[in-house]
């Protein structure tokens, strides 16, 4: 049985990794809190859940903008002093949000600016703790490490949304705004303890000239690179069918509201469900770093994503839109497996989109690629927040749910008919 949990040969060997991944683990879980509280305190103020999916639009402007820039940033500085300026950033951003929730300002616009602010760091910090990583382990670790740290990531996501909603409903907006605050801490605390990670030695970047250039030809560079490396390429389009067109998060607020019942309660159960699959494949991961067929476990885990999604919308449309004044426990039940399912698919995808990402790019193109992998993560949820936002305006959010699985799966095969060399990527042989 242990030849399939999860492989922690990384904590073991790298104490730097392994302080890494407690302090990120601590300050997620925090991270969660602000996520479900902000959509939360937004569909609170308009009951309107295209309102909830503009604060992906906030984010998505900065998002993009920054992490391509981010990116360059790492590649020319020190990647232990970016984490933590971002990361320190980060920290006033949810001060902020604990002001404006405290003072009771109660406009939107507030919260929207306030994403945007938090994007924008995010964008910077993501990329520079993401390229830290191969620096830590050996490159033959990578798939246990991305394990490790997906597993961290998707504990916090199925006990922060469920503390958030709790601390939502009992003592408001501004108490899981603080929570988050003194966990984001953790971080900090983590990335002051790291080594110093310059530049490599032959890197480009090196040279103190050229540090002060970074800017838009660096960031093309990147983007040149990348044009030239077609399995590297495919981890991030894959990636975008199934977010943008079949991420059902936007969803959540509405549906403890107006299908299911049960409010705040069964919007943290909902989010927690993708995070639980996340978790369940992390812990059994150890059979994934036996695994050469990378691309192929892919495309197929995505397909698993897209059959959940639908389902999922399936469950909504069968309960129907009916605003029940109890919970229908059947349709939470069915609701929450099929979620789980989604998890479950998502974390084998990312930890292998990761590790083909970081073992087939050069260090000294790791940030910029980093920088295009966060814009690739964090920004198709966020467009998905809008898309699917209005395709549950216009059908409902069953439907919108059932339309986005099957559409995800339609481009997915599209994708891989134009490339279908992922089909065969092997992780003995890498072809980036």
């Amino acid at each position: 049985m242990r030849r399939f949990l999860a492989d922690t040969t990384p904590l073991r060997e790298s104490p730097a990794f392994a302080r890494l991944w407690w302090g990120l683990g601590v300050s997620n879980l925090g991270a969660q809190l602000t996520v479900v509280a902000v959509g939360l305190e937004v569909y609170a103020m308009t009951s309107s859940t295209f309102a909830v999916g503009i604060l992906g639009l906030c984010a998505l402007v900065p998002l993009v903008i920054l992490g391509l820039y981010g990116g360059a940033l790492v590649d020319a500085y020190d990647r232990r002093k970016v984490a933590i300026v971002a990361s320190s950033a980060l920290w006033l951003v949810t001060v902020a949000l604990v002001v404006q929730a405290r003072a009771g300002v109660d406009e939107v616009w507030v919260l929207y600016l306030l994403v945007a602010l938090q994007s924008a760091a995010f964008a910077i910090n993501n990329p520079a703790r993401s390229a830290i990583i191969p620096r830590l382990v050996p490159i033959a670790q990578l798939p246990a490490a991305n394990a490790l740290m997906g597993l961290l990531g998707n504990t916090a996501m199925t006990l922060g949304p469920l503390l958030g909603a709790l601390l939502v409903a009992r003592w408001g907006y501004a108490t899981a705004y603080a929570v988050d605050a003194v966990l984001f801490t953790a971080a900090l605390w983590a990335l002051v303890r790291l080594p110093d990670l310059p530049p490599t030695e032959g890197s480009e970047r090196v040279d103190a000239a050229r540090r002060r250039r970074v800017g838009l030809g660096s960031v093309l560079e990147g983007l040149r690179y990348l044009a030239t490396q077609p399995n590297v390429r495919m981890t991030f389009l894959v990636d975008l069918a199934a977010m943008i067109f079949a991420m059902p998060r936007v969803l959540f607020p509405a549906i403890g509201v107006v299908i299911i019942g049960g409010g705040e309660g069964t919007t943290g159960i909902l989010t927690a469900g993708l995070a639980i699959g996340g978790v369940l494949a992390g812990l059994f991961s150890g059979g994934l770093t036996r695994i050469h067929r990378q691309g192929l476990v892919i495309v197929w885990s995505i397909v698993g994503w897209g059959l959940s999604v639908t389902a999922f919308g399936l469950v909504l449309v069968a309960a129907g839109r009916t605003e029940p004044t109890t919970v229908l426990t059947w349709a939470l039940v069915l609701g929450f497996a099929a979620l789980v399912l989604c998890g479950i698919t998502d974390g084998v995808s990312a930890v292998f989109r990761t590790t083909i990402l970081q073992a087939a790019a050069p260090d000294e193109m790791r940030g910029r690629l980093q920088g295009v992998f966060i814009v690739v993560v964090a920004g198709g949820p966020r467009l998905a927040d809008v898309l699917v936002g209005a395709e549950a305006t216009w059908w409902g959010e069953g439907m919108a749910a059932v339309v986005g699985g099957l559409t995800c799966i339609v481009v997915l095969g599209l994708l891989v008919w134009r490339q279908p060399r992922f089909l065969a990527y092997d992780a003995r042989h890498p072809e980036p």
